[in-house]
């Protein structure tokens, strides 16, 4: 994962040649930014992937061969690390949830702004979620019906309350810097209190987190 000056290396899944190739040109002149390939269906984008190793991969919805979902899943299969945003031209697709169950960070419409598309990467290589509160909901909602009656059956690893505390604010949709000011802490505490939590349920981004503390029972959302 990119850090410190290193630039966030991006791979542009695309079968929408015109889109796939304005979008390439126009990121490869963002700061921070660095284009590492592009791709033109599921297929070839998890194969360059897995070569590439990219820090976070743009990836269509809907694409010959292999779908996007497909793609996803192979892609987290292959390199837990990267991060995936799928792109979209509609937030009410079912593709889109099962994707982001399925491991996406998140997802960008097709008729962002360039600079949304950036900020957007930049966003998700940090760990965080592009996901709307209504989709966040609604996927914590599913797993709340998956919720185990037997509590028995829980996690051994325990999170502190502090980190039970910043689950929580996450779990609500909150950025960093708001959980910071929420709890009268730097911004860089919640980052580690964040990469603390994955750490001890062996997770990957905020989201799974969140997901798997609602499911488990670790936290009780309204």
């Amino acid at each position: 994962m990119a850090n410190g000056n290193e630039p966030v290396r991006v791979l542009v899944v695309d079968d929408h040649e015109l889109f796939r190739r304005g979008l390439t040109m126009l990121l490869g002149v963002e700061d921070g930014i660095e284009v590492v390939g592009e791709a033109s269906d599921g297929a070839e984008g998890t194969a360059l992937a897995v070569s590439t190793a990219p820090d976070v991969v743009l990836l269509d919805v809907r694409m010959p061969k292999q779908s996007g979902i497909e793609a996803c899943v192979a892609i987290k299969a292959a390199s837990p690390s990267t991060k995936i945003v799928m792109l979209t031209v509609s937030d009410e697709e079912a593709d889109l949830y099962e994707a982001v169950k399925n491991g996406a960070s998140g997802y960008l419409l097709k008729d962002s702004s360039i600079e949304e598309v950036a900020q957007g990467i930049r966003v998700v290589a940090e760990g965080q979620s592009l996901i709307s509160p209504s989709m966040a909901a609604k996927l914590i909602d599913e797993f709340k019906t998956m919720s185990r009656p037997d509590r028995s059956s829980g996690p051994a690893l325990k999170l502190t309350e502090r980190e039970l505390d910043v689950l929580r604010l996450v779990a609500k949709g909150l950025s960093n810097r708001d959980v910071a000011h929420r709890l009268a802490i730097s911004e860089n505490t919640v980052k580690n209190h964040v990469r603390n939590m994955l750490e001890k349920l062996q997770l990957h981004s905020r989201m799974e987190a969140v997901m798997y503390a609602v499911r488990e029972k670790l936290v009780e959302l309204e």
